[in-house]
């Protein structure tokens, strides 16, 4: 049923389950006070060897859904769920009679599934017992987890994308999703990542040194772009949206937030861990290419901005590289610490409905601009209000795989 004509594609709910919050005036409230949810973690005591003790936790309850339908989810699915419920219900889809219709998908990722469950898999391995395996364990294990779940939760039966794609998990999601419903493969899909916490990932970066061990100021770190950073801080959550073709949003009479209208992605080629400035800004190229626009279109970018020296440095300098001017720039992770697979969609979340609003978030937490870092326009402060009506989300992650995707509001 594909076309050689792109449909428009426009964001008709989105939902976020996140240290800030969930609904955006909940969220837009804790942003207004400038602090972030970083906390000491004093069960990470029982790690000696690991220098950092720092993350952004969410205060998770599953609500009261039927066992039935979440006994096969671990942790990381359930705060996948909860979101993508919050953008179904956000987008009065929740009585939708097109679930099962064949043309309502789904595209989601982690950059790890339930690690419990995984450790319950390896546990037979180590201790040579099946104790701790049951019929739902690889359930909550297994690469497509968060995508499996909801798709049978609402009985979705049209394409299923899964985007384990660590840190760009989220937002390649989005972008996938958006090329399915262009083309004229679907006409709605959910879209989005999610992450759950764990000592692990925190590990996993502090082997880089690239994670932050400010344990006695919290409240300090991370500081992306700042000269004294000294890395990023893990966090966990889950972003969705739901994206649908134009016509069919306009059909059912549902209320329009944004239109995405462009959406690049590339890998590197050259590292899995060390970004790479050149491919970087190609991936925003691409985006505005697709979008058909230039930079100057651009009003603001909500960077990826990991607090990471390398990667600060990296993405500062690849956007000027394309933008060639100081646009204005802030970023998410200064507040709710890195959630990895989430950050895409939780991002492009926050973005869509910062441009709403015509209120743009700062820098937490940047004091002192590192001299090398490129010379864009740094939002501290108390924020900034001006309006704009298109706005950039990068989003670049290990495997050199680098994600934009560009909103604007709607015009006829």
């Amino acid at each position: 049923m594909g076309s050689g004509v792109k449909r428009r594609v426009v964001v008709t709910g989105g939902g976020v389950v996140s240290s800030l919050g969930s609904e955006p005036e909940d969220i837009f409230r804790t942003l207004k006070e400038g602090k972030n949810r970083v906390r000491v973690m004093d069960a990470w005591d029982m790690y000696p060897q690991m220098n950092t003790r720092l993350a952004a936790p969410v205060d998770f309850v599953m609500p009261d859904y039927p066992r039935k339908k979440i006994r096969g989810m671990g942790r990381v699915s359930r705060l996948a769920l909860v979101a993508a419920d919050s953008a179904v219900r956000c987008a009065g889809l929740e009585n939708s009679g097109e679930f099962g219709g064949g043309r309502f998908g789904i595209a989601f990722g982690s950059s790890m599934s339930s690690v419990e469950s995984m450790l319950d898999i390896y546990g037979m391995l180590i201790h040579n017992e099946m104790k701790n395996i049951n019929a739902t364990t690889y359930i909550k294990a297994m690469p497509q987890t968060c995508a499996a779940n909801i798709e049978v939760f609402y009985g979705l039966t049209g394409r299923l994308i899964t985007t384990n794609t660590a840190c760009t998990s989220g937002s390649i999601a989005i972008g996938y999703a958006y090329e399915a419903i262009q083309r004229g493969l679907q006409d709605i899909m959910i879209a989005g990542g999610a992450d759950e916490l764990s000592a692990v990932d925190a590990a996993i970066f502090d082997t880089l040194f690239a994670a932050s061990t400010r344990n006695g100021s919290p409240e300090k770190t991370p500081a992306a772009y700042d000269k004294s950073r000294d890395g990023l801080v893990v966090g966990e959550g889950a972003g969705a949206l739901i994206l649908e073709e134009y016509g069919h949003a306009l059909k059912r009479g549902a209320n329009i937030y944004a239109e995405i209208i462009g959406f690049g992605t590339n890998p590197d080629g050259t590292h899995i861990t060390q970004p790479n400035r050149a491919t970087m800004g190609v991936a925003l190229e691409l985006a505005l290419e697709d979008a058909g626009i230039g930079p100057g279109d651009i009003g603001y970018i909500n960077t990826h901005g990991t607090a990471t020296e390398s990667g600060d440095i990296a993405e500062s300098w690849a956007t000027y590289d394309v933008f060639k001017r100081a646009v204005p720039v802030s970023t998410l992770k200064n507040y709710t610490g890195h959630t990895l697979g989430a950050c895409g969609a939780i991002e492009a979340w926050v973005s869509i409905n910062m441009m709403n609003r015509n209120w743009y978030i700062p820098n937490i937490n940047l004091v002192d601009p590192d001299p090398r870092c490129a010379p864009l326009d740094y939002i501290t402060g108390n924020g900034r209000e001006f309006e704009t009506d298109t706005v950039m989300s990068n989003n670049f992650a290990f495997g050199g795989i680098n994600t934009s995707l560009i909103f604007r509001k709607l015009k006829a």
